[in-house]
Protein backbone atom coordinates (compact mmCIF):
# COMPACT_ATOMS: atom_id res chain seq x y z
CA UNK A 1 0.00 0.00 0.00
CA UNK A 2 1.96 3.12 -1.13
CA UNK A 3 1.83 6.07 1.45
CA UNK A 4 1.55 9.52 0.66
CA UNK A 5 2.02 12.17 3.04
CA UNK A 6 -0.40 15.29 1.40
CA UNK A 7 1.07 18.08 4.20
CA UNK A 8 4.65 18.43 4.50
CA UNK A 9 6.34 21.96 4.93
CA UNK A 10 10.32 22.85 3.59
CA UNK A 11 12.21 25.89 3.45
CA UNK A 12 15.53 27.41 1.40
CA UNK A 13 18.62 26.86 3.06
CA UNK A 14 18.97 30.46 3.69
CA UNK A 15 16.14 30.51 6.09
CA UNK A 16 16.82 27.32 8.01
CA UNK A 17 20.13 28.77 8.41
CA UNK A 18 18.42 31.30 11.04
CA UNK A 19 14.75 31.42 10.98
CA UNK A 20 14.42 34.48 13.28
CA UNK A 21 16.73 37.03 11.34
CA UNK A 22 15.31 35.60 8.31
CA UNK A 23 11.70 36.32 9.46
CA UNK A 24 12.68 39.35 10.88
CA UNK A 25 14.23 40.73 7.42
CA UNK A 26 11.20 39.31 5.28
CA UNK A 27 8.75 40.73 7.46
CA UNK A 28 6.93 37.33 8.32
CA UNK A 29 6.58 38.15 11.73
CA UNK A 30 3.09 35.53 11.95
CA UNK A 31 5.32 32.29 10.69
CA UNK A 32 8.08 33.42 13.19
CA UNK A 33 5.60 33.33 15.82
CA UNK A 34 4.11 30.27 14.91
CA UNK A 35 7.66 28.02 13.18
CA UNK A 36 10.60 29.57 15.72
CA UNK A 37 8.37 29.09 19.20
CA UNK A 38 9.86 26.73 21.85
CA UNK A 39 7.73 24.86 24.22
CA UNK A 40 8.19 25.02 28.36
CA UNK A 41 11.17 23.08 28.42
CA UNK A 42 12.97 24.96 25.86
CA UNK A 43 12.70 22.54 23.07
CA UNK A 44 11.60 23.80 18.71
CA UNK A 45 8.28 23.04 18.33
CA UNK A 46 9.91 21.89 15.03
CA UNK A 47 12.62 21.36 12.87
CA UNK A 48 14.16 22.58 9.88
CA UNK A 49 15.07 19.57 7.40
CA UNK A 50 16.57 19.49 4.52
CA UNK A 51 15.35 18.27 1.20
CA UNK A 52 18.03 15.33 2.14
CA UNK A 53 16.51 15.28 5.58
CA UNK A 54 12.80 15.03 4.26
CA UNK A 55 13.35 11.83 2.00
CA UNK A 56 15.53 10.13 4.88
CA UNK A 57 12.67 10.75 7.15
CA UNK A 58 10.23 9.00 4.81
CA UNK A 59 12.16 6.19 3.91
CA UNK A 60 12.12 5.59 7.84
CA UNK A 61 8.76 5.64 8.27
CA UNK A 62 8.03 3.76 4.79
CA UNK A 63 6.30 7.28 3.41
CA UNK A 64 6.33 6.53 -0.57
CA UNK A 65 5.64 10.19 -1.61
CA UNK A 66 5.11 13.88 0.41
CA UNK A 67 3.53 16.85 -1.55
CA UNK A 68 5.02 20.17 -0.42
CA UNK A 69 3.13 22.51 0.40
CA UNK A 70 3.96 26.87 0.59
CA UNK A 71 3.00 28.54 3.50
CA UNK A 72 0.39 31.60 4.03
CA UNK A 73 2.89 34.29 3.93
CA UNK A 74 2.37 37.77 4.68
CA UNK A 75 4.24 39.13 1.75
CA UNK A 76 3.54 38.63 -1.59
CA UNK A 77 7.21 38.43 -2.25
CA UNK A 78 7.90 35.57 0.50
CA UNK A 79 5.21 33.50 -1.64
CA UNK A 80 6.76 33.69 -4.90
CA UNK A 81 10.51 33.01 -2.95
CA UNK A 82 8.76 29.79 -1.75
CA UNK A 83 7.47 28.61 -5.09
CA UNK A 84 10.89 28.86 -6.51
CA UNK A 85 12.22 26.77 -4.16
CA UNK A 86 9.37 23.95 -3.88
CA UNK A 87 9.87 23.83 -7.88
CA UNK A 88 13.33 22.96 -7.24
CA UNK A 89 12.43 20.52 -5.13
CA UNK A 90 10.37 18.78 -7.34
CA UNK A 91 12.60 18.83 -10.33
CA UNK A 92 15.35 17.60 -8.51
CA UNK A 93 13.09 14.09 -6.95
CA UNK A 94 10.02 13.89 -9.21
CA UNK A 95 9.66 10.28 -7.88
CA UNK A 96 9.16 10.85 -4.47
CA UNK A 97 7.76 14.71 -4.31
CA UNK A 98 4.55 17.37 -5.64
CA UNK A 99 4.19 20.92 -4.27
CA UNK A 100 2.04 22.73 -3.98
CA UNK A 101 2.06 26.81 -4.82
CA UNK A 102 1.21 29.36 -2.55
CA UNK A 103 -0.21 33.52 -3.25
CA UNK A 104 -1.10 36.51 -1.57
CA UNK A 105 -4.71 37.62 -2.26
CA UNK A 106 -3.68 41.34 -1.27
CA UNK A 107 -1.10 41.49 -4.14
CA UNK A 108 -4.12 41.86 -6.94
CA UNK A 109 -5.66 39.53 -9.54
CA UNK A 110 -2.89 40.31 -12.10
CA UNK A 111 -0.17 39.47 -9.59
CA UNK A 112 -1.64 36.17 -8.57
CA UNK A 113 -2.70 34.45 -11.59
CA UNK A 114 0.87 35.24 -13.13
CA UNK A 115 2.22 33.72 -10.06
CA UNK A 116 -0.15 30.10 -10.45
CA UNK A 117 0.79 30.30 -14.13
CA UNK A 118 4.66 30.59 -13.51
CA UNK A 119 3.96 27.77 -10.53
CA UNK A 120 2.17 25.65 -13.24
CA UNK A 121 4.64 25.68 -16.00
CA UNK A 122 7.23 24.72 -12.67
CA UNK A 123 4.71 21.40 -12.43
CA UNK A 124 3.65 22.81 -8.93
CA UNK A 125 0.08 21.28 -8.93
CA UNK A 126 -2.20 22.79 -6.36
CA UNK A 127 -2.57 25.64 -3.62
CA UNK A 128 -1.92 26.36 -0.33
CA UNK A 129 -1.53 26.25 2.59
CA UNK A 130 -3.61 29.46 2.35
CA UNK A 131 -4.91 31.31 5.10
CA UNK A 132 -6.85 34.54 4.76
CA UNK A 133 -6.89 35.85 8.25
CA UNK A 134 -3.06 35.36 8.69
CA UNK A 135 -1.97 37.18 5.14
CA UNK A 136 -4.74 39.88 5.92
CA UNK A 137 -7.59 39.46 3.76
CA UNK A 138 -11.32 38.20 4.02
CA UNK A 139 -12.63 35.18 2.79
CA UNK A 140 -14.63 37.52 0.13
CA UNK A 141 -11.86 39.10 -1.08
CA UNK A 142 -12.64 39.07 -5.07
CA UNK A 143 -9.01 38.57 -5.75
CA UNK A 144 -9.26 35.32 -3.77
CA UNK A 145 -12.31 34.61 -5.73
CA UNK A 146 -10.40 34.92 -9.10
CA UNK A 147 -7.70 32.86 -7.92
CA UNK A 148 -10.47 29.77 -7.06
CA UNK A 149 -11.76 29.83 -10.01
CA UNK A 150 -8.24 29.79 -11.95
CA UNK A 151 -7.61 26.93 -9.74
CA UNK A 152 -10.95 24.92 -10.99
CA UNK A 153 -9.95 25.36 -14.59
CA UNK A 154 -6.70 23.72 -13.89
CA UNK A 155 -7.94 21.10 -11.62
CA UNK A 156 -5.95 22.57 -8.77
CA UNK A 157 -7.05 21.23 -5.39
CA UNK A 158 -6.64 24.03 -2.61
CA UNK A 159 -5.52 23.23 0.58
CA UNK A 160 -6.75 26.04 3.36
CA UNK A 161 -5.55 26.16 7.26
CA UNK A 162 -8.88 25.52 8.84
CA UNK A 163 -8.35 26.05 13.25
CA UNK A 164 -10.91 24.26 15.58
CA UNK A 165 -12.31 26.69 17.49
CA UNK A 166 -12.41 24.45 20.62
CA UNK A 167 -8.67 23.74 20.12
CA UNK A 168 -6.43 25.42 23.08
CA UNK A 169 -4.28 28.34 22.87
CA UNK A 170 -1.16 29.00 21.54
CA UNK A 171 1.54 31.63 20.33
CA UNK A 172 0.29 32.47 16.59
CA UNK A 173 -3.22 30.74 16.72
CA UNK A 174 -4.98 32.17 14.24
CA UNK A 175 -8.91 31.86 14.92
CA UNK A 176 -10.77 30.44 11.65
CA UNK A 177 -14.94 31.88 10.97
CA UNK A 178 -15.61 28.12 10.15
CA UNK A 179 -19.34 29.70 8.45
CA UNK A 180 -17.00 31.81 5.88
CA UNK A 181 -14.79 28.80 5.34
CA UNK A 182 -18.14 27.08 4.64
CA UNK A 183 -19.56 29.84 2.49
CA UNK A 184 -16.31 29.47 0.12
CA UNK A 185 -16.18 25.89 -0.21
CA UNK A 186 -20.17 25.95 -1.56
CA UNK A 187 -19.34 28.93 -3.58
CA UNK A 188 -16.64 27.77 -5.69
CA UNK A 189 -18.57 24.06 -6.08
CA UNK A 190 -16.11 23.40 -9.08
CA UNK A 191 -12.85 24.07 -7.14
CA UNK A 192 -11.60 20.96 -5.22
CA UNK A 193 -10.46 21.93 -1.24
CA UNK A 194 -8.96 20.24 1.34
CA UNK A 195 -9.33 21.26 4.57
CA UNK A 196 -6.54 20.81 6.88
CA UNK A 197 -6.19 19.86 10.53
CA UNK A 198 -9.34 17.66 9.94
CA UNK A 199 -11.16 21.03 8.75
CA UNK A 200 -10.73 22.56 12.06
CA UNK A 201 -13.41 20.08 13.15
CA UNK A 202 -15.63 20.69 10.47
CA UNK A 203 -14.83 17.57 9.17
CA UNK A 204 -16.71 15.84 12.68
CA UNK A 205 -20.35 17.50 11.57
CA UNK A 206 -19.96 20.11 8.57
CA UNK A 207 -23.39 22.22 10.19
CA UNK A 208 -26.48 21.07 11.22
CA UNK A 209 -28.10 19.42 8.46
CA UNK A 210 -26.10 21.13 6.01
CA UNK A 211 -25.46 18.20 3.52
CA UNK A 212 -21.01 18.27 3.37
CA UNK A 213 -20.43 19.56 -0.04
CA UNK A 214 -18.75 16.90 -3.02
CA UNK A 215 -15.72 19.11 -3.46
CA UNK A 216 -14.27 18.92 0.07
CA UNK A 217 -11.54 16.95 1.99
CA UNK A 218 -9.73 17.17 4.71
CA UNK A 219 -6.06 15.97 6.23
CA UNK A 220 -5.02 14.97 9.27
CA UNK A 221 -2.20 17.66 9.47
CA UNK A 222 -1.10 17.81 13.35
CA UNK A 223 -3.59 15.08 14.39
CA UNK A 224 -1.80 13.83 17.55
CA UNK A 225 -1.13 16.91 18.66
CA UNK A 226 -4.73 18.33 18.07
CA UNK A 227 -6.91 15.61 18.58
CA UNK A 228 -4.86 12.39 19.78
CA UNK A 229 -4.54 8.52 18.76
CA UNK A 230 -8.34 7.68 18.96
CA UNK A 231 -9.47 10.38 16.59
CA UNK A 232 -9.11 7.58 13.74
CA UNK A 233 -11.11 5.18 15.21
CA UNK A 234 -13.56 7.57 16.25
CA UNK A 235 -14.17 10.13 13.52
CA UNK A 236 -13.05 7.90 10.68
CA UNK A 237 -15.94 5.67 10.04
CA UNK A 238 -18.05 9.31 10.65
CA UNK A 239 -16.16 10.64 8.17
CA UNK A 240 -15.89 8.37 5.29
CA UNK A 241 -12.32 7.55 3.85
CA UNK A 242 -13.34 8.77 0.96
CA UNK A 243 -13.12 12.26 2.28
CA UNK A 244 -9.81 12.25 4.32
CA UNK A 245 -6.02 12.51 3.33
CA UNK A 246 -3.13 11.66 5.48
CA UNK A 247 -0.80 14.16 6.14
CA UNK A 248 1.47 14.79 9.04
CA UNK A 249 2.50 18.82 9.06
CA UNK A 250 6.28 17.64 9.10
CA UNK A 251 8.75 18.89 10.52
CA UNK A 252 6.44 19.90 13.47
CA UNK A 253 7.21 17.56 16.36
CA UNK A 254 3.97 15.75 16.78
CA UNK A 255 4.92 13.33 19.96
CA UNK A 256 6.66 16.26 21.82
CA UNK A 257 6.96 13.95 25.45
CA UNK A 258 8.49 11.35 23.39
CA UNK A 259 10.73 12.89 20.76
CA UNK A 260 13.42 9.77 20.30
CA UNK A 261 10.63 8.10 18.83
CA UNK A 262 9.94 8.64 14.20
CA UNK A 263 7.03 10.61 14.90
CA UNK A 264 6.04 9.92 11.05
CA UNK A 265 6.91 6.19 11.45
CA UNK A 266 4.24 6.40 14.26
CA UNK A 267 1.94 8.88 12.94
CA UNK A 268 1.73 6.02 10.17
CA UNK A 269 1.09 3.11 12.21
CA UNK A 270 -1.62 4.77 14.49
CA UNK A 271 -3.43 5.70 11.28
CA UNK A 272 -3.25 2.29 9.87
CA UNK A 273 -4.14 0.57 13.65
CA UNK A 274 -7.17 3.52 13.67
CA UNK A 275 -8.29 1.72 9.92
CA UNK A 276 -7.10 4.05 7.50
CA UNK A 277 -6.18 2.33 4.33
CA UNK A 278 -5.19 2.74 0.86
CA UNK A 279 -7.79 5.69 0.51
CA UNK A 280 -6.49 7.55 3.03
CA UNK A 281 -2.91 7.03 1.96
CA UNK A 282 -3.18 7.90 -1.12
CA UNK A 283 -5.74 6.42 -2.94
CA UNK A 284 -7.94 10.10 -2.60
CA UNK A 285 -5.32 12.42 -3.13
CA UNK A 286 -4.16 10.58 -6.13
CA UNK A 287 -7.59 10.65 -7.54
CA UNK A 288 -7.61 14.56 -6.89
CA UNK A 289 -4.17 14.90 -8.85
CA UNK A 290 -5.39 13.00 -11.77
CA UNK A 291 -7.52 15.92 -12.42
CA UNK A 292 -4.83 18.49 -12.64
CA UNK A 293 -4.82 19.69 -16.11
Amino acid sequence: MPVIDCHVHLYPPELNAAPEAWAAARGERHWATLCTRRRRDGRPVQGFPTVGDLLRDLDRAAIDRAVLLGWYWEQPETCAWHNRFLASCVRAHPDRLDAFATVHAGAGREVCLAEMARAREEGLKGLGELCPPAQGYSYTEETLRDVLRQAAAWGWPVNLHVTDPSGRAYPGRIETPLDEVRALVRSHPGTPFILAHWGGSLAFGWSGDETQPDNVYFDTAASPLLYGVEVWARELPRVGAGRVLFGSDYPLHLYPRNEEQDGLGRFVAEARAGGAEAAVFGGNLRRLLEGVR
